[in-house]
């Protein structure tokens, strides 16, 4: 039974906007239309939906999504490309945590800047920003 989009964004837990970029993009094919031109959606909605939602909760991006999507829909090819493109997304991911480790470290260093409660004209970590800013020009 063909569902409209409200009742698909309740179901999946996305939004109305979202369902419809995802449309625009390509990712979820275009639903068919009620007479009073309602986009109605079905069971092969839905679960492309939540495999593109489970996707992005891993933080893939839209073209990982979609080449996954393509490869999906071939299922008489080798998943040989699907490892690839995890092992990229691992390494980038590995990376990202890095970078945060990174960030973490930077962000308690400049915390350390101000060590008791002072007004803000004499904030160590406010004059730490402004020393960085005026050092980076």
């Amino acid at each position: 039974m063909p569902i409209k989009i409200g009742e698909l964004a309740k179901l999946t837990e996305a939004t109305v906007e979202t369902i419809r970029y995802y449309e625009k993009e390509g990712l979820l094919p275009e639903p068919m239309r009620s007479s009073g031109n309602y986009r109605l959606y079905g069971e092969k909605h839905m679960e492309r939906l939540k495999f593109i939602r489970h996707c992005r909760s891993l933080d893939m991006t839209l073209e990982e999504i979609r080449t996954l999507l393509q490869l999906r829909d071939t299922p008489s090819e080798s998943c040989c490309d699907v490892n690839a493109l995890l092992d990229e997304h691992i390494l980038a991911v590995e990376t990202r945590v890095k970078e945060l480790s990174l960030l973490k470290q930077h962000l308690i260093e400049l915390r350390q800047q101000c060590t008791v409660t002072a007004t803000t004209d004499s904030c160590g970590i406010l004059r730490a920003l402004s020393d960085k800013v005026a050092h980076s020009h």
